[in-house]
């Protein structure tokens, strides 16, 4: 399932890393992983994570969220939404948020469950890229 979203997403990825991201999943009680079932078949996955805030109470970032063609508009994603809601708040946590792309199909879903933050701007830090200064 986890290929099948990057593959979504056009993002390549090593072996290594899928088996790192799975020995996080085990290993590390900050990060968290949930798959959604469907007639005994695995139809969604949900990645996420929980981590500190300086401002608020602790927050829980859904890093992947994913389901299956197959399975969409069945209420699967929305689900997973909901438990990893719920999760976080049991656990402490209880400002859950995410990105997505502007364009992306799941917009319909994240404006009916969410809020979304007119205004922001994601960066990346890039260790490499080099301030444009408008001169060459």
């Amino acid at each position: 399932m986890a290929r099948g979203k990057d593959a979504y997403f056009d993002v390549l990825r090593s072996d290594e890393a899928y088996e790192r991201t799975w020995r996080r999943l085990f290993d590390d009680e900050r990060i968290r992983g949930i798959a959604a079932r469907m007639d005994g078949e695995v139809v969604g996955i949900a990645h996420y994570l929980f981590h500190a805030s300086v401002w608020y109470a602790g927050k829980c970032y859904l890093a992947d969220l994913f389901v299956d063609a197959a399975a969409r508009r069945r209420g699967v994603a929305r689900a997973m939404i909901e438990w990893v809601a719920r999760d976080a708040e049991e656990q402490g946590f209880p400002g859950l948020y995410w990105n997505t792309l502007e364009d992306a199909p799941a917009r319909a879903l994240y404006d009916q469950v969410a809020r979304l933050n007119a205004g922001l701007i994601h960066y990346s830090y890039r260790r490499d890229a080099r301030p444009s200064t408008g001169q060459p």
